[in-house]
């Protein structure tokens, strides 16, 4: 590290600049918006940032820097500007034909890596597959496992099906375009997991710009109440389960309840809510909660 910096803008400048013109604009997390928009212009990486901070930034990669916090500024996600998300431990390309995966999403994955201990073999759908993002993680966890993704676009699909090639996973996964589990045999999979639309038609006007605007709608929209999908998922839930086997789909947040009582009038055993580390209802499933039941270290 040299002890002055160069008369030119740093990539340290360059960070502190974004970083104001993001808080001046309202953004949530300028710091870590502001950073991982300077990365990706400049090819920096994080520990660049903190031991080399006076690394001079090209005319180029300002120029690019400076493009991407305007489309930040104009709401447009982190996500959607570089063309990728991290989630659980992956790094996943994202398109406007998926939804950008959350860390809500996660405990999804808390409760399946409890249900199946690490050398286990099983058979696992993710119904809605979008990016892949739940059953690849969950897979790159569970090297034994194998995998079905479905969805009802194509082009989700192809977005699923590039990250399991990118994550050396595309031999124990399959992607298959249906409505959920159409077309699937009965007692088939001894994990079912899901991440389906739940948002009330009605609120999706009122969401952040970052997801109304840039998220697909078919991915959000969950009809009237935001339980049409619940509606549709449980019988078909119920018939593709194995005896035995563990479901788990993500909820809103103040949606416990009622997804629960969808799932027992439908017939599936055990259903129960879990909720997130915010303490807020995040899923409902026959497996474990990892609030009472902490992963093994």
């Amino acid at each position: 590290m040299t002890d002055a910096s160069p008369t030119g803008p740093t990539i340290l400048t360059a960070w502190k600049g974004a970083q104001k013109r993001l808080k001046d604009g309202r953004i949530d997390s300028p710091a870590i918006d502001a950073r991982l928009l300077l990365e990706a212009a400049s090819g920096a990486t994080r520990t660049d940032i903190l031991t080399d901070p006076y690394r001079p930034m090209t005319p180029a990669q300002q120029a690019v820097l400076d493009g991407y916090v305007e489309r930040r500024l104009r709401r447009e996600p982190v996500s959607r500007i570089l063309g990728r998300k991290a989630f659980w431990k992956i790094l996943l390309n994202v398109t406007p034909d998926v939804l950008s995966p959350r860390p809500d999403t996660e405990t999804l994955l808390d409760v399946s890596l409890l249900a199946f201990p690490p050398s286990e073999a099983f058979n696992v759908i993710d119904l809605g597959v979008g990016s892949g993002a739940i059953l690849l993680a969950l897979l790159a966890e569970r090297p034994a496992a194998r995998g079905l993704g479905t969805d009802v676009s194509s082009e989700a699909i192809a977005v699923a099906r590039e990250n399991a090639a990118n994550l050396d996973l595309n031999g124990r996964t399959t992607f298959l375009r249906t409505e959920w589990a159409a077309g699937l045999a009965d007692h088939s999979f001894d994990l079912v997991l899901s991440n389906p639309p739940y948002i009330p038609s009605g609120d999706i006007p009122g969401l952040d710009p970052e997801v109304r605007d840039h998220d697909p709608h078919l991915a959000l929209d969950g009809g009237e109440d935001g339980l049409d999908a619940y509606r549709a998922l449980a019988p078909e839930i119920l018939r593709i389960l194995k005896p035995g086997g563990v479901y788990a789909v993500e909820i809103g947040h103040d949606q416990g309840e009622a997804v629960q009582a969808v799932f027992d009038q439908a017939g599936l055993p055990g259903a129960k809510v879990v909720r997130d580390l915010a303490d807020r209802d995040r899923v409902v499933t026959n497996g474990p909660d990892p609030r009472t039941t902490p992963r093994p270290s």
